[in-house]
């Protein structure tokens, strides 16, 4: 059995380093990367390599320099996001994590987010719940759109179609909702709503599978809903991803998320 305690996050290293100055290297005009991811993810993924030599393995900066996103098999697969929120990360923004999830038949089984400014670590595996800090955690099982938090993103693209999309979505969450918030990690977004203090999430056009297995892993053994905006089943390689606390506030969202999920700028939609 794999222990998701004893996954290697290099808490300390995000910790010292985002009070330091950062060697920022741009992906795009709003996508950066940094020293500190590329440390962190070479420390993870030795160490995953050493412990499951025969698993495989998607690491987000690995991935960005090979220029390729592997295929997802069913065979136990593990991906990496060794600083997710880097944008927040750069600013000082004290929203950023690690997150490390493992696939099996292409389906989340364990999941780590490790967010060392907040002091909060979530776990989860498959059958076993969820926990933050040690501690088991639940949604807030909440139904009903008008009571919800809901928390999203805005990717890097800012292409006009893009943006009406995105504030397609946004306003018609936002005249249904109590109140909606962004806090630049998606992962950490997810975990918000395994344990409770926001009621549900979604984003489309984040980096890629790395900034969601996790958070699915830990949703789900916390109670929730993980599914495609599109109000289809979950596909961990489209970059699209919406989670909620109840099956009622994933139908009542789903309802508002999918006249707004066909845009061709947008990564689309696709089964496993």
């Amino acid at each position: 059995r794999i222990s998701p305690y004893r996954i290697p996050a290099n808490p300390q290293i995000i910790a010292d380093a985002i009070r330091a100055k950062k060697q920022v290297t741009n992906k795009s005009q709003r996508d950066f990367v940094t020293d500190t991811d590329e440390e962190c993810e070479v420390i993870i993924l030795d160490a995953l390599k050493e412990k499951f030599p025969a698993h495989k393995f998607i690491g987000e900066e690995e991935t960005a320099k090979a220029g390729v996103l592997p295929d997802l098999t069913d065979d136990p697969t593990w991906f990496c996001d060794p600083l997710d929120g880097t944008t927040n990360f750069v600013h000082g923004f004290p929203f950023v994590c690690v997150s490390i999830g493992l696939t099996l038949k292409k389906q989340p089984v364990l999941g780590v987010v490790h967010a060392p400014i907040l002091q909060e670590t979530f776990t989860a595996a498959k059958g076993l719940g969820a926990l933050r800090n040690g501690s088991r955690i639940s949604t807030s099982l909440e139904t009903q759109m008008m009571q919800s938090l809901v928390i999203t993103e805005l990717g890097p693209d800012r292409s006009p179609s893009t943006l009406d999309t995105w504030m397609g979505r946004y306003r018609g969450v936002a005249e249904r909702c109590r109140s909606m918030r962004s806090i630049g990690s998606c992962a950490i977004g997810m975990a918000s709503v395994a344990c409770g203090r926001a009621d549900a999430m979604y984003e489309v056009g984040f980096g890629g599978p790395w900034d969601c297995v996790a958070g699915a892993a830990i949703v789900t053994e916390a109670g929730g809903c993980v599914f495609d905006p599109s109000g289809k089943p979950f596909s961990v390689m489209s970059r699209r991803v919406a989670c909620s606390a109840s099956p009622a506030l994933e139908r009542a969202l789903a309802e508002i998320l999918a006249p707004h999920s066909s845009n061709p700028s947008e990564p689309e939609y696709f089964a496993q």
